[in-house]
C-alpha cells in the first residue's frame, strides 16, 4: 500500500503534463488543416524533380 502512495501523485502529475501538453498544441493551432495533408499527397501538383 505504501507504493500507491507514490504511484497516485505521479500518475496525476504525468496525465496532468500531457493534458497540458494537449492543449499547447490545440492553442498553437498544429491541428487546424487535417485533411489538407491528405488531399495534398494525393495532388499531381508537384515536380517529380527535386529543387536544386
Amino acid at each position: 500500500m505504501n507504493v500507491l502512495a507514490y504511484l497516485i501523485p505521479i500518475s496525476v502529475f504525468l496525465g496532468g503534463l500531457g493534458l497540458a501538453f494537449f492543449i499547447f498544441t490545440v492553442r498553437s493551432r498544429q491541428y487546424d488543416d487535417p485533411e489538407g495533408d491528405a488531399r495534398r499527397i494525393l495532388s499531381d501538383d508537384y515536380d517529380d524533380h527535386p529543387k536544386p
